[in-house]
């Protein structure tokens, strides 16, 4: 497992109405490589309403259809819940994640 990582969730929790939901792991390798039993992720919608804190996805990325990772709801999820693995997102795209990721948390460039 490794940060970029995405993974299909099934029941993620009792509040979403899917079966399943793709979740991009966001912790720091030192975080998932740790004792820890949970790493921080961000879930992916269908979705997209063109926010700064959002960064979209397509077939290219391994899905299904085009979708976006929504940095204003990072997650606490279990490491053993992370076992559908569906691909790892380029580059360029966590590039974009870290920059969304900054926003969302008010980080300074």
């Amino acid at each position: 497992m490794k940060r970029g990582d995405l993974y299909r969730v099934a029941h993620p929790s009792s509040r979403d109405p899917k079966k399943h939901r793709v979740f991009v792991v966001m912790s720091r390798q030192a975080v998932i490589d740790s004792r820890f039993s949970t790493v921080t992720c961000a879930p992916l919608y269908s979705a997209h309403d063109g926010l700064s804190t959002q960064v979209l996805l397509g077939v290219e990325d391994g899905l299904k259809h085009e979708s976006s990772i929504h940095c204003d709801e990072l997650v606490s999820l279990s490491k053993s819940a992370l076992t559908n693995y569906i691909g790892t997102l380029p580059p360029q795209k966590i590039e974009l994640l870290n920059q969304a990721l900054r926003i969302a948390l008010d980080i300074p460039d």
